[in-house]
Parts: structure tokens; C-alpha cells; sequence
């Protein structure tokens, strides 16, 4: 069984564009939402698809399972979506030893940033780059399921400091 461990943030500033990749950018969409599980199908520049299931409501552990799936499946699923369509391009950025991923919402949610780094376990203490804002990690708000039902309300509120763009 797969475990996801992982800490979030906002992103306070974009110094972090200085390590990052290229970026892929994501469509992502919800086929089941519940309190403590979820379908997702994700498409990613495309050109490829999978379709992932978290299980648990832990602050930073749950289950995770992901499959690639055909494109061609996951456009269809995507049409069955429950709420909003999720866009957002993410980059790496390597810092430390530790791969951070920061995603760069569009659509509904525009001028959101968020920073999420994979943990081995729990206890793992990465250093914090210096682009971090606000640790969100267990926050319900700042989780693609919740998004995916609820649009931006304003940049205000998720206390971003910076333009994006």
C-alpha cells in the first residue's frame, strides 16, 4: 500500500522560479469527493493521464494509489467531473535533497501558489526554503478536493504576497 506524506505551504515570493523546472501543466478533476477519500483523473500537458485514489484524512499521511490511464479515458471521466475543472502548471525545484513542487493555479483559482514537498516519513525535517509562506499542511481549504468545489474567493485570503506572473 502506497503512502503520501507530505508538508504544504503558500508561497510567499517567486525566488523559487530561479531552480525550478520547465513545469507540466495539469488539468485535474474529481469523480468522487468524500470527507476522507477521493477519485482523481489527472491529465498532464496532454500527452499523459492517470487516475489516483487517496484514502484518510491525516494531516500530512494518506493512501495513495495512482494508475497511468489512457488520455482518452481520463477526457471522458474529466466530462463526468464532480465541481470545477482544476488548472494549475507545476514546476520541481530542488532544495537541500528535498524536491518541492510549486503549483501555479489558473481558471478559478488564478493567483493561487502552493509549495508541497514528499516526505519519507513523518519526522522528516526538510530545510524550509526562504519563498515559503504560511504552512497550510492539513489545512481542508487548500486541498485540490476542497478547490475543486469551492472557487478562489480572492487573493486576499489566501494571503499571497506577490504576483506569479
Amino acid at each position: 500500500m502506497a503512502k503520501e506524506i507530505e508538508r504544504k505551504f503558500l508561497v510567499a515570493s517567486g525566488s523559487w522560479r530561479e531552480d525550478a523546472d520547465g513545469g507540466t501543466r495539469f488539468r485535474q478533476a474529481y469523480i468522487v469527493t468524500m470527507d476522507d477519500r477521493s477519485a482523481r483523473v489527472r491529465l498532464m500537458d496532454d500527452q499523459r493521464a492517470k487516475l489516483t485514489i487517496k484514502i484518510g484524512s491525516g494531516a500530512m499521511t494518506r493512501d495513495e494509489f495512482e494508475y497511468e490511464i489512457p488520455v482518452d479515458d481520463a477526457r471522458d471521466m474529466m466530462s463526468k467531473a464532480i465541481g470545477l475543472i482544476i488548472e494549475k502548471t507545476r514546476y520541481k525545484v530542488h532544495h537541500h535533497g528535498f524536491v518541492w513542487e510549486v503549483d501555479v493555479y489558473a481558471g478559478a483559482h488564478e493567483g493561487l501558489v502552493v509549495a508541497e514537498v514528499e516526505l519519507g516519513a513523518e519526522g522528516d525535517t526538510p530545510a524550509l526554503p526562504n519563498w515559503l509562506g504560511a504552512e497550510v499542511t492539513g489545512d481542508p481549504h487548500y486541498s485540490n478536493q476542497y478547490l475543486s468545489t469551492s472557487p478562489l474567493v480572492s487573493k486576499a485570503d489566501h494571503e499571497l504576497s506577490y504576483s506569479p506572473f
